[in-house]
């Protein structure tokens, strides 16, 4: 049941809901797995268009900006969005029983125990279920956690997720943050690697852990006492950081060859230009490609991965099953982080999120995150918008295929935002005031779409 409370905002008056134009809905949820009692889930809706909100590639961009693409200039928000829960990273994989399932931590859905995922041993993450074909009318459902351990890292955080003909894979990956006065200003300043995937055969009502642990990953990356763990600052670097599923639709049916890829961020080793925090969950130079075709067997056997490194003379991609041989799919020294990709069938391209989340002095502050496109997967990249302080601090961008509209030109990116902001991160007063409007640390979609050139 739903239960309304719309109220208006135009003459310095708020009550819960409306600010001039928009529904504020609070959705009860049916009953949890663990739970006989009904719980309340955090629920955001604005139904109506505010004012657009437009991002370009053009004007002036940060040195070594990649070449902007030709054929879009830009993406608009129209202002319709939808918040749910009170956690953040959330990455929905389409399932080929319609639903979405996405990991998700730092956070509460209902009236459960805060969930975090920075407790070393004991380290937490969640999973639940997305029901609905309409981003405005969703329900989060069994939604759950699961306990594995971080070390020797402080943090073991959710990354990579896939539903594949009934299979549920989820990756997880190492952070660290052992100096105060670094993490004061930098949060997790020190990337560590993909431990490997756990995996359910019932959406997620049993799970089965990987055999790696955070010391032991599934790829060859560098160990914990190789990092630089006082500044981040020095390498070798994470290659394959916390990396993401490419989103090819319903069970990956858009998929070229039936496999499964991975892009993660990373940074160069020597690096040319380090700095503080260099190589952090949301700082990189680099973005880098791993391919598996999915099954049990294959998930966690790094046998079975073939990584992208280079391309030959008549400009096809090469691939290796020495992960020493990785080599970028794209890099911009310095401007990297977060990773995600997803193809758009109805334009035939695939579309790159990445977030930048460095100021030079912290990243606990604004970010900056772009949207790049390609016709073909390992690129090359072209540039469609450039998003300096949008959310003004969103993180995790993703675009779920299954909200992609028929021509391809409407889409609803996914992404939490604002989690300095304490306690009104999710407050109606502030959320509306975001740029774009509705940036929420939850499950935050926006609608937006990709503007191309005339000459298209």
């Amino acid at each position: 049941m739903l239960l309304l409370a719309i109220g208006v905002w135009a003459i310095g008056v708020w009550a819960i809901g409306v600010w001039a134009i928009g529904v504020w809905v609070i959705a009860e949820e049916p009953e949890l797995a663990s739970d006989a009692t009904k719980e309340t889930v955090w629920t955001a809706i604005e139904v109506r268009p505010t004012m657009p909100t437009t991002y370009e590639a053009s004007g002036e961009l940060p040195s070594g900006a990649p070449p902007v693409s030709e054929r879009f200039r830009g993406v608009e928000f129209s202002g319709r969005y939808a918040n749910y829960t009170k956690a953040d990273t959330w990455y929905p994989s389409w399932a080929s029983d319609g639903h979405l399932y996405s990991p998700w931590t730092d956070g509460t859905i209902g009236k459960m125990d805060f969930v975090w995922s920075a407790k070393g041993k004991d380290a937490e993450t969640g999973y639940a279920r997305i029901e609905g074909d309409d981003p405005l009318d969703l329900k989060i459902a069994d939604w759950g956690t699961r306990v594995a351990s971080a070390s020797p890292f402080q943090g073991r955080y959710p990354c990579g997720s896939l539903l594949h003909d009934g299979v549920w894979y989820y990756g997880t990956y190492g952070l660290d943050q052992p100096v105060k006065t670094v993490s004061s200003d930098f949060g997790w300043y020190v990337l560590g690697p993909l431990v490997g995937f756990s995996w359910s055969i019932d959406f997620g009502k049993t799970w089965h852990e990987t055999p790696h642990t955070a010391d032991k990953p599934l790829f060859q990356e560098v160990a914990r006492d190789q990092l630089d763990l006082n500044q981040g600052k020095a390498g070798p670097f994470i290659k394959m950081g916390a990396p993401h599923f490419v989103d090819f639709g319903k069970n990956m049916e858009h998929s070229p060859d039936g496999k499964a890829y991975l892009v993660g961020h990373g940074a160069e080793s020597p690096d040319r230009h380090p700095r503080l925090a260099n190589n952090s969950w949301v700082t990189g130079d680099s973005v880098y490609m791993a391919r598996v075709t999915p099954s049990i067997g294959n998930i966690n056997d790094v046998s079975k991965y073939e990584f992208f490194c280079g391309r030959n003379e008549n400009g096809e991609p090469i691939w290796t099953r020495d992960f020493q041989e990785i080599k970028p799919i794209f890099s911009w020294n310095n401007h990297c982080g977060i990773t995600t990709v997803s193809y758009n069938p109805g334009l035939k391209q695939y579309f790159m999120c990445i977030t930048d989340g460095h100021r030079k002095v912290t990243s606990r502050l604004k970010y900056t995150s772009y949207i790049l496109a390609s016709d073909r997967l390992t690129g090359p990249w072209k540039l469609v918008a450039h998003m300096k302080n949008f959310g003004p601090q969103a993180y995790f961008l993703n675009i779920p295929s299954k909200f992609v509209s028929d021509d391809g030109k409407t889409m609803w990116l996914c992404y939490s935002a604002n989690y300095m902001e304490g306690n009104r991160r999710n407050d109606p007063a502030y959320v509306a005031k975001t740029e774009p409007a509705g940036s929420a640390y939850s499950l935050s979609l926006h609608e937006f779409k990709v503007m191309e050139n005339d000459a298209e």
